[in-house]
């Protein structure tokens, strides 16, 4: 006699399925990741520096610059990579390798929910290389606090990479729309966060279109984590931004693929 396994197994049997192979693509092709890493180094390298002689070293910031810099590319490394990843999908859509998934017994929830927590592992490698690259030029280690801001950023950047998913779902065949949404989007949200320089020295309006911003608040909490602090309410908010942008984006991604009929 046979014993039916619970359907919620099955579901998660398949997001580690689909995690794992989509993981194989970054271990089989790891010069990516490190090439990748080339944009925030050069960042810290050459814009550290300049925010440095601004007004004085910590003048601006209130500490380091590179302390406060740090946590903005961290954050840079998390948008650029997640919601870039919907370009893989469309290669797939074109190579009909994502119908043949559409065809198999997988649950369509767990294909985006398998894709979206892919997003974590090369988001993690990154951000650690990044921060231990920096210690040795002054940059204050506190490993718990930046251990808890990766999970900040984890949980965000599944969400993010479940909306770059859908709106790869959406533009289909058609590639240069959604490198256009994309680009329209993905600089004005980074700028309006304050993530390279502080905004309160901007003009009133960009400091009232930042609030709305949820990166704004993801920004935020890593500073306060990476500069040491728990006890700060940005971390609480940054935590409340990155499960709300979670929760949308896996809650449109899972629609947006349950729909697809490629």
């Amino acid at each position: 006699m046979s014993i039916a396994v619970p359907r919620a197994t099955g579901v998660l049997t398949d997001i580690r399925n689909v995690w794992w192979r989509e993981t194989l693509t970054i271990v089989r092709d790891p010069f990516s990741l490190i090439f990748s890493l080339l944009q925030p180094l050069v960042f810290l390298g050459l814009f550290g520096p300049l925010l440095s002689g601004l007004a004085g070293d910590g003048a601006m910031f209130g500490g380091s610059s590179l302390q406060w810099f740090l946590p903005g590319v961290i954050v840079m490394i998390t948008m650029f990579g997640t919601s870039m990843t919907g370009a893989n999908l469309q290669f797939e859509i074109m190579t009909g390798a994502f119908e043949r998934m559409l065809a198999t017994p997988l649950s369509r929830s767990s294909l985006m929910a398998g894709r979206a927590l892919k997003e974590l592992t090369p988001l993690v490698v990154q951000a650690a290389i990044v921060t231990l690259i920096a210690v040795p030029f002054g940059f204050a280690l506190y490993p718990l606090h930046v251990v808890v801001g990766l999970v900040l950023l984890g949980v965000f950047g599944v969400g993010v990479g479940a909306l770059s998913y859908a709106l790869a779902i959406a533009a289909r065949r058609t590639e240069w729309i959604f490198w256009a949404v994309q680009q329209a989007l993905l600089f004005p949200l980074l700028i309006l966060s304050g993530m390279m320089l502080p905004l309160e020295t901007g003009p009133e309006w960009m400091q009232i279109a930042s609030l709305v911003n949820p990166l704004t608040y993801i920004v935020d909490a890593e500073r306060a984590l990476f500069a040491g602090s728990f006890a700060d309410p940005a971390v609480l908010g940054g935590f409340v931004a990155a499960v709300v942008t979670a929760a949308v984006g896996l809650t449109v991604g899972v629609r947006a693929i349950r729909g697809a009929t490629i």
